[in-house]
């Protein structure tokens, strides 16, 4: 469970890495328009004292020499600060850069006016005359800019984690093919030839019965390895599914693992004979008997020799639940997080490929689900397995 630890821990850093960036970037953004805005007040208020220049009495005399080339210049430069000249009574004088008929529209001004007003913005005031403006296009969209990384970095991040989570999980499924491929083949190479030898020690004294009873068990074995390699070749291919009795393979999968089963673990079984009516569920037999197989030894390894296990099934509408329940140590809630993960193990030789291939098959192969439904350290853990019903029970 270390390096599923790890890999969160590993999240959980490279997220901190992100948030100080986007954290960074507000900063400087927030640094910069607050210059921007103080920039853009000494623009207003230049604009306004050219402004003032203008409109202020002079006497004749003074009025021959002046030149109003600046303040001409200064009040044609402003294109691009929307702002209101008002009167000290608040009458609307003019306007600019709203647009070319907002500038003259004297509904829309008023409206205006009064959301500056309302958002406590503060005129620049003299002479007998107010202006109120906004802030450039441009400082307001810089404002935004920490969202918009924020929004960029998070695309980015999803994009970049999507496409190496499917080559990820590309690169595992071949793994998991070509060990299965090969996996069947190591088994199926000597198999043959125990199942020849078998058979010459069967015939080479038929008359021993405590040989035959060797040999009939040998047997079981072989059968048991043989079911177990055509197992590993349908991992590596798709498996055909058909309608299929669940009583009649439960009752199968008991008695295998009842025989093998300490005998101070009970087992509970649901029988056809107890049960309202027959279900019927599409599986592949094989792989779905390995799935419960695999479900029931942890069970039993979880109890150390000593508890209860317990299966029950019922129909859902067009859905067959079936229910592990067993006595045994139980999980913590991080333990219930992982278990399905390759590599995962509660026990000290555990390989962490059983649970992991049990959702493949389910969930892959067989379009169901497969989930802890309950979990409590001390007191035992229920699996639950969903599966389609056979087209005939709809």
């Amino acid at each position: 469970m270390d390096i599923y630890r790890k890999k969160s821990r590993w999240k959980l850093y490279l997220a901190i890495v992100g948030l100080l960036i986007v954290l960074l970037s507000a900063y400087y953004t927030q640094n910069l328009t607050r210059r921007l805005a103080e920039e853009e007040h000494k623009k207003i208020e230049l604009w306004f004292r050219a402004q003032e220049s203008l409109v202020k009495p002079m006497d004749e005399a003074c009025l021959a020499c002046e030149d109003f080339t600046l303040e001409t210049e200064i009040l044609q430069s402003n294109t691009t600060l929307p702002l209101i000249l008002v009167s000290e009574t608040g009458e609307i004088l003019s306007a600019l850069n709203f647009g070319e008929k907002r500038d003259t529209d004297q509904v829309f001004l008023e409206k205006e006016l009064k959301k500056l007003q309302s958002q406590g913005a503060k005129p620049i005031e003299g002479y007998g005359q107010k202006v109120y403006y906004k802030n450039s296009r441009l400082l307001s969209e810089i404002r935004y800019l920490p969202l918009v990384q924020l929004l960029l970095i998070g695309l980015f991040v999803f994009v970049g984690y999507l496409g190496f989570s499917n080559a990820r999980k590309a690169e595992q499924n071949r793994v998991w093919v070509g060990m299965a491929k090969e996996t069947a083949h190591q088994i199926g190479t000597p198999l043959s030839a125990i199942f020849g030898w078998l058979e010459y020690l069967k015939e080479m004294n038929p008359d021993d019965e405590e040989l035959q009873m060797v040999v009939q068990e040998l047997n079981k074995d072989a059968d048991k390895l043989h079911t177990v390699a055509e197992r590993f070749s349908k991992i590596g291919a798709r498996p055909e599914l058909h309608p299929h009795g669940v009583y009649e393979l439960l009752e199968k999968v008991g008695s295998y693992i009842g025989e093998r089963a300490p005998a101070g673990v009970q087992l509970h079984f649901p029988s056809a004979k107890d049960a309202k009516e027959e279900l019927r569920a599409m599986l592949n037999p094989p792989l779905f008997e390995w799935v419960l197989e695999n479900l029931l030894r942890n069970a039993i390894d979880a109890m150390e020799g000593k508890g209860k296990i317990e299966m029950q099934v019922e129909r859902n509408r067009d859905k067959v639940i079936f229910t592990i329940s067993d006595t045994g140590k139980g999980m913590t809630a991080d333990e219930v997080k992982y278990v399905f993960k390759p590599g995962f193990s509660t026990k000290d030789r555990g390989w962490g490929l059983g649970l992991s291939l049990a959702r493949r098959i389910i969930e892959q192969y067989h379009h169901g689900r497969i989930y802890v439904k309950h979990s409590e350290p001390g007191k035992g853990t229920t699996f639950s397995i969903e599966l389609p019903v056979a087209p005939e029970e709809l």
